[in-house]
């Protein structure tokens, strides 16, 4: 495969230029991860200013860093532009322009990065696959994506967020997709966007700046199906294919099995009638692989061969993973959801910890933080939980946060564990209910900190049982 950039390119997309002649492997902002090959770029932000690590990437073996000022003892070459973000953007534009791969983008209020994660496995089993790491999703993580778009690439996936108003179109005008999918629109960030209806409409800009023939991939079950189609035929998108279990989804749910592993489901994709296995499990999982199926088929992908990858795909870290731990004479297993959540999301979570089985012996447990961003109501949707909290069969509950305290009031006494200020403060508490057979679920949003929790679990076991 040859470079990924080299320096004749890059001088090109920047406008810039460069004295002496590289090639790069790679595209990374953060020093830390720099590998040998990589351009790195000095962005400057709130708080850092990679300016101050330009010596350090060049150590780890960047091949160049792009800067827009002079840096002492830096040890490399240096590429000077006026402004290093906008340098940035520039590349990612230069790697759509040259990319002859079909384009997915991707944006919603839940489940986005696993539906991107699930597509980036189902199209990487077909062909080159470029995709976006992690929930590199916002203004930096989308044009840096971009600018690792290999030329080879012949499929490439595009997660987009946003948590305030006019976020996503020019995140999307740079994407320029051939197929966005919104997995759905739910109450996540209301504090910062008002309505669901002004969230919809934000989403709804995914479908800014698509190619011609553009296809919108949408949730026929959410309730802002109708005014997602709308907006999506004012940028312009020609074809709909509504996912879920409405009698008129093109990608339909017939049936499935709901396991504590995983899933065996049933639908239709388009005239299609497919049975597939799903690795990962929980409801939420099973309508995010109806999206991505969708996907996948507009894209131009085999959808048999789609269908069968999905055995394979698994929850990630912080998303739903699943980890079983060595403690004291048997195991404890850990659904680990410490990366995000909003009332959707949480809801997600218990149904899945009420289909999981302790080993006998064992109890349901259930740590959860604040959800973050929801505006004044965010005492009321905490409390909201409370069924679905009953229901889940959690036999103690540990809280941790303000809002949190809200559900508190709402549990049935016996269900009651501890609620405290913080996660710090909460995880020493979860680990010492910890008894063999146990399963303990963690979830809460990023500013909540659960995965101290996490840590706390795995510091007081005896290790991973590698099963």
């Amino acid at each position: 495969m040859s470079a990924l950039w080299t320096s004749d390119e890059v001088a090109s997309a920047l406008g810039a230029t460069i004295a002496t002649r590289f090639e790069a492997n790679g595209v990374n902002f953060d020093s830390r991860a720099v590998t040998r090959g990589d351009l790195f770029f000095a962005l400057s932000g709130e708080t850092t200013d990679g300016h101050g690590f330009v010596a350090e990437a060049m150590k780890r073996g960047a091949a160049a860093a792009v800067v827009s000022r002079d840096v002492e003892a830096a040890g490399g070459t240096l590429i000077r532009v006026p402004d290093t973000m906008k340098a940035l953007v520039d590349l990612g534009r230069a790697a759509r322009r040259r990319s002859p791969a079909r384009i997915a983008s991707v944006t919603g209020s839940v489940g986005k990065t696993s539906t991107k994660d699930a597509l980036r496995a189902i199209l990487s089993a077909q062909a080159p696959t470029s995709a976006s790491t992690a929930s590199f999703n916002n203004h930096v993580g989308v044009p840096i994506s971009l600018a690792r778009l290999a030329a080879e690439a012949r499929f490439g996936v595009f997660e987009i967020g946003m948590n305030h108003p006019g976020e996503i179109e020019p995140l999307a005008r740079q994407v320029e997709a051939h197929v966005g999918v919104i997995t759905n629109v739910e109450a996540a960030h209301i504090g910062h966007m008002g309505s669901e209806e002004a969230i919809a409409d934000e989403k709804a800009c995914l479908f800014a700046g698509m190619r011609p023939g553009a296809v919108a991939v949408l949730n026929r079950d959410n309730r802002h199906y109708d005014r997602l189609v709308r907006r999506a035929r004012t940028f312009g998108v020609t074809r709909i294919i509504g996912f879920g279990r409405h009698q008129a989804a093109e990608a339909r749910l017939l049936a499935c099995r709901l396991q504590d592993c995983g899933s065996d489901v049933e639908a239709l994709i388009g005239t299609r009638r497919i049975e597939y296995r799903l690795g990962a499990a929980g409801e939420h999982w099973v309508l995010n692989s109806l999206a991505a199926l969708a996907v996948a088929e507009a894209l131009g992908a085999d959808l048999a061969q789609a269908a069968a990858t999905l055995a394979e795909v698994q929850a990630s870290p912080g998303r739903g993973a699943r980890r079983w731990l060595k403690f004291g004479s048997g195991t404890i297993e850990l659904l680990d959801e410490s990366y995000n959540a909003n009332p959707a999301s949480m809801r997600a979570m218990l149904a899945v910890l009420a289909r999981t089985e302790p080993a006998p012996g064992g109890r349901r447990l259930l740590a959860m933080g604040d959800m973050r961003e929801l505006g004044g109501q965010a005492d009321a949707y905490h409390a909201g939980l409370a069924d679905a909290v009953a229901a889940s069969g959690a036999g103690q509950v540990f809280l941790c946060g303000p809002h949190m305290e809200a559900l508190w009031h709402k549990l049935a006494a016996a269900q009651k564990g501890v609620h405290r200020p913080d996660s710090a403060a909460l995880a020493g508490e979860v680990a010492k209910a910890l008894k063999a057979g146990d399963v303990i679920a963690i979830k809460g949003s990023l500013g909540s900190k659960m995965k101290v929790v996490v840590d706390a679990v795995v510091a007081a076991s005896d290790g991973e049982t590698g099963r």
